[in-house]
């Protein structure tokens, strides 16, 4: 397959939101959903999209508070992204089962909904996500009170002068980049302020910490009812090798949980996979994905 153009936006209405859609590849072509983290955008997954071989009609949501989907300006409630979800595949797959790729946040999302619409969802890939640290119910009260804490004061983002110097703190944070990536995501992920700064393009609100405790066993029980394959690519340098690489057994007692899983592991590459390795992320996903 030739190199695919530039991505297309397309403007949609989500549940009484301006949702900001990102296309790639011919809209007749088998549909993927690829589904973004957190403080992030669609954009990110402009390398892969352009490192896949086949024929795929790439649809890639900005969730709300991201990129240039309506930003709410206040705490955000995460299952609102399962409903917005919901809407998405009923607009764009109504007729079959999902294909769902989704990297870090955007595979918490994706496989919580594969749990509650098995029905909705033919197969789910899961891009260095494995669940965040295990809490402790008597921290409930402290994990409250910071919410209460940050609602005094509007939380904000850190600003660069110009687009250069986000690209040069980008390159800083990961190495692996090469310039013209970097260049590319300073600029596809920011946006410019009214006083000429450049920010990344996420409400900064979505820093709040929840006003409630994770549960690990509430997600491991759904994953554990997700009826649909699932791929699990984890990065030798990312989030689940920072979080479980000295716990092998909670790793493993979480993998257990899932009924149909393959897991890979990508080489020389950090949390952003779809930045460092496209290639083979790529190439991951396609022997994966069914045409059908």
């Amino acid at each position: 397959m030739t190199r695919l153009p530039e991505s297309r936006l397309e403007y949609l209405d989500v549940r009484g939101l301006r949702y900001a859609i990102r296309h790639w590849g011919a809209a007749d072509a088998p549909v993927v959903f690829m589904l973004h983290g957190w403080m992030d955008s669609s954009a990110t997954f402009q390398f892969l999209v352009e490192a896949l071989k086949q024929d795929w009609h790439v649809i890639a949501p900005d969730w709300r508070g991201y990129g240039q989907s309506e930003w709410l300006g206040r705490p955000y409630w995460f299952p609102d992204y399962y409903g917005d979800l919901e809407v998405l595949v009923q607009h764009y797959s109504p007729e079959h089962p999902a294909r769902l790729v989704g990297h870090s946040m955007g595979a918490n999302i994706a496989a919580i909904y594969a749990s509650a619409r098995p029905q909705r969802v033919a197969q789910v890939a899961m891009l260095d996500f494995l669940g965040l640290m295990a809490t402790e119910a008597k921290d409930a009260p402290q994990q409250l009170g910071k919410w209460l804490d940050h609602l005094h004061d509007a939380p904000e983002l850190r600003a660069y002068p110009d687009h250069a110097a986000l690209q040069r703190r980008m390159q800083s944070v990961n190495p692996r980049l090469t310039p013209e990536r970097t260049a590319f995501l300073a600029k596809a992920l920011s946006r410019v302020r009214d006083d000429g700064k450049i920010e990344m393009a996420c409400d900064p609100w979505h820093k709040v910490p929840a006003p409630i405790l994770y549960r690990i066993d509430d997600q491991m029980a759904c994953w554990h009812a997700i009826e649909a394959p699932v791929l699990m690519l984890v990065s030798d340098d990312g989030f689940v090798h920072e979080r479980f690489g000295d716990d092998p057994t909670e790793r493993e007692r979480r993998l257990a949980v899932f009924r149909n899983l393959q897991v890979e592991t990508i080489t020389e590459c950090s949390h952003n996979l779809q930045h460092d390795q496209p290639e083979r992320v790529a190439e991951a996903l396609e022997r994966f994905l069914r045409r059908d």
